[in-house]
């Protein structure tokens, strides 16, 4: 049984096995306290353990992190802080840790937890986020399914740039060995794997556009890639996508399903992680104690988030908002430059005071798929901005006017030729279409209150590290 099973007994004197790793060993002449977890969940199972069971003197010796099994009566417990424990008859021992494993009963900073990765899910704070990832991933499934969308899994290779912004990995076959030496003059992709220059995909939302104009609504859920050289608690280099396309939705639409998405999450969230989401307010409480971070109740945060209202404005409202405001930011706020994270929590945290989406952003700041308003100045974009950390969905309308899809590609200077299937959207049947993405990763950040995206992904792949 797992100890998420267990723990939900009575102990009533039932025979049992449990298996796991060793989180602490207390002894004494007589019997020993045995701290047992299974990753299950976030509790544990105290093992007791008398003198005289058969294998005691190897059991009681064994260090922390060490892999056991224990067969025994499941009793009601005596002691304070669990309601069963389990009376031990025999042990058997997968396998021992020495004096040299890293995860000690000490304190151990996140960073130093990051160069351990591979160790990382045998901690509260970690098996509290990725038990909290995996809800969230069921929730995404369900809630697009109850909506009677389709799940899509759009190609992780590409040859197009969908983003227009050129920060992609290149995936080729080539002996960059031998290119480095100069035994090429220059590169012929037509002798690469794919015949031209491929790279790993930025975003899954072009291929969407596809199924979305013959199969009505969809969703991808994958990873993405950027190049992005950034070394910040909010970038990745891969990373997962969510990215719902619908047929005949509008800008309006597009901003409610997203806030209801968010929502979802978080509800989600509390109804089915509960004691994770427990666990991490007491870590972030504990460790703002003793510095000077401002410590705020984050569920208290979430419950309002959930239970909100989502303003609306428009980027040229929010604009004049962070001008008359009278703060002085970092980044000063002006029209037809991209809002700063600094100016987006201000008017989620401080002007609104709960969640707030922005559109109708000017065109330069946006892609070229997107839909150009009437002024000529502005696109039928959004963000949805949350308190605490900012922006935290992107969305559009999508242009389904082939001449001004074509004139805008023109404007960016974009090469039309890897992108005829997408145009070929306008070409034949086009139609009004909307959706958004939702970095999963930075949800999970998000909802689970940790303060770097590198510590909800099981590997994160940054800049100058690929380590796992």
């Amino acid at each position: 049984m797992r100890i998420k099973e267990i723990l939900k007994l009575k102990g009533e004197n039932q025979t049992i096995k449990a298996r796991g790793w060793i989180r602490s060993v207390r002894n004494s002449k007589a019997f020993s306290f045995v701290v047992l977890n299974d990753g299950s969940c976030q509790g544990t199972l105290q093992v007791v353990m008398n003198s005289d069971m058969e294998g005691y003197e190897e059991a009681s010796s064994l260090l922390v992190g060490s892999c056991v099994e224990f067969t025994g009566e499941l009793v009601a417990s005596q002691g304070k802080g669990q309601n069963v424990e389990l009376q031990a008859k025999g042990v058997h021992i997968y396998g021992k840790t020495d004096e040299n494993y890293p995860l000690q009963k000490k304190a151990t900073s996140l960073e130093f937890l990051r160069e351990q990765a591979h160790l990382r899910p045998r901690t509260n704070l970690f098996g509290a986020v990725f038990r909290l990832r995996h809800q969230l991933a069921m929730a995404t499934h369900q809630f697009f399914h109850e909506r009677g969308f389709y799940y899509l899994n759009s190609p992780i290779l590409t040859a197009v740039d969908a983003e227009g912004a050129g920060e992609m990995f290149n995936v080729t076959t080539f002996d960059l060995e031998k290119m480095a030496k100069g035994s090429f003059d220059k590169v012929d992709y037509s002798r690469d794997y794919f015949g031209k220059p491929t790279n790993l995909c930025v975003t899954g939302q072009l291929e969407g556009e596809c199924f979305a104009m013959g199969m009505g609504s969809v969703y991808t859920f994958g990873p993405t890639f950027r190049a992005e050289n950034s070394n910040t608690p909010r970038h990745l280099s891969e990373f997962w996508m969510i990215e719902p396309e619908v047929a005949f939705m509008d800008l309006e639409g597009n901003a409610e399903l997203a806030a209801d998405f968010v929502k979802y999450l978080i509800s989600y969230a509390f109804d089915h992680a509960g004691d994770e989401l427990e666990a991490l307010q007491k870590y972030h409480q504990f460790s703002a104690k003793g510095t000077n971070e401002k410590y705020e109740n984050h569920l208290l945060v979430l419950e309002k988030v959930k239970d909100s209202t989502f303003e609306r404005i428009t980027y040229s409202k929010a604009i004049e908002i962070l001008q008359k405001s009278g703060k002085k930011f970092d980044f000063s706020p002006e029209w037809g430059v991209e809002l700063q994270t600094e100016h987006e929590r201000y008017l989620a945290e401080e002007f609104f005071k709960g969640p707030v989406t922005v559109t109708d952003y000017p065109k330069d700041c946006k892609a070229f798929y997107m839909k150009q308003n009437d002024d000529g100045k502005t696109v039928r974009a959004m963000d949805v901005l949350v308190p605490g950390v900012g922006e935290i969905i992107g969305g559009s309308q999508r242009e389904e006017d082939l001449d001004k899809l074509i004139k805008r590609m023109d404007e960016m200077g974009m090469e039309k030729g890897p992108l005829w299937w997408y145009l070929d959207l306008r070409r034949f049947g086009s139609a009004p279409h909307s959706g958004f993405g939702l970095g999963f990763e930075r949800a999970l950040r998000y909802i689970s209150g940790m303060k770097n995206i590198r510590d909800v992904i099981p590997f994160p792949r940054t800049p100058k590290n690929c380590d796992f």
